[in-house]
């Protein structure tokens, strides 16, 4: 498959399996939701081990999770609770920040210059989000603005967005250190055991080893979703550069502002899809012409 078809089924994927989480597994603590969505993805991912080329990762990988594992956690967590808190077509669009995230830092960090495509994209990012709540201006029009850091998913899909401008990156160089499968299958499953760690300390062990098996037929369909969704990635990630493979990912926004519509019956989802819509205009604009 090319790298387009593996973003668009990477960006499927993901939206679908937002959707399944926050149907079934709402009612639970962000922290379970995210250890059943990974914990059903990893026997999965361990059985791939068995027909990849297993690489021989040198000293970059290695530094590449150390860094990228952390912050990897913390926004997972973050994307978990806001899709407990807040409703898919308010949160998901906040994912479309993360290429514009990708240009801001590399001029703060690595001064490079911002081109007149970047800022324009991100500029139409930027007036996307201000049209996800584009009904508020009967309050004033700072009132969009001000709604986003209001609603609670918004503000921690932004910040989760914020993260994976560094991951995304430390994911790439890793891949180019490895290979993608390998990388799919040691990040995740790290990523698992990592969460898995603080089970005692977040949760209540008796409750939480009940909740997790508790839905195991819709946990299994998660986890092979979640399994598609992660390996798509990688492989797309591999086969273009970064910029590219997350702006086309980023359609995840339109199928989750739809999964709301059809799954949740969310409000106002015609101006939330021509908000979306703006927002993946202005990444699409960002990977060609930035």
């Amino acid at each position: 498959m090319s790298w387009f078809s593996l973003s668009l089924l990477s960006a499927f994927s993901l939206a679908t399996s937002d959707a399944i989480t926050k149907k079934y597994f709402s009612d639970l603590s962000p922290y379970m939701m995210g250890l059943i969505r990974l914990g059903y993805a990893l026997p999965w991912l361990l059985s791939a081990l068995i027909f990849i080329p297993l690489p021989l990762p040198d000293t970059t990988f290695w530094l590449c999770l150390l860094i990228g594992l952390p912050l990897e956690a913390t926004a997972f967590y973050c994307y978990m609770k806001a899709l407990k808190v807040s409703p898919l077509s308010l949160t998901v669009p906040f994912l479309a920040f993360t290429p514009g995230f990708i240009i801001i830092t590399g001029w703060l960090l690595l001064g490079e210059k911002i081109t007149p495509g970047g800022f324009l994209g991100i500029a139409l990012i930027i007036t996307g989000a201000y049209s996800l709540n584009f009904s508020k201006t009967q309050y004033g029009f700072l009132a969009p603005l001000t709604a986003i850091f209001k609603e609670p998913g918004s503000r921690l899909m932004l910040f989760t967005s914020f993260i994976y401008a560094f991951t995304a990156t430390f994911g790439k160089l890793a891949i180019i250190h490895s290979s993608p499968q390998f990388f799919a299958v040691v990040y995740f499953v790290a990523l698992t055991l990592i969460i898995s760690l603080f089970f005692p300390v977040m949760e209540k062990k008796k409750a939480s080893v009940k909740n997790f098996i508790k839905k195991p037929i819709i946990g299994i369909i998660l986890g092979v979703i979640v399994s598609i969704s992660m390996f798509s990635h990688v492989l797309a990630l591999s086969l273009t550069n970064v910029a590219y493979m997350i702006s086309l990912k980023r359609t995840s926004l339109l199928f989750g502002v739809m999964y709301g519509a059809l799954l949740f019956k969310e409000e106002k989802i015609k101006e939330r899809l021509i908000g979306s819509a703006i927002m993946i205009t202005g990444v699409l604009l960002i990977s060609q012409l930035a």
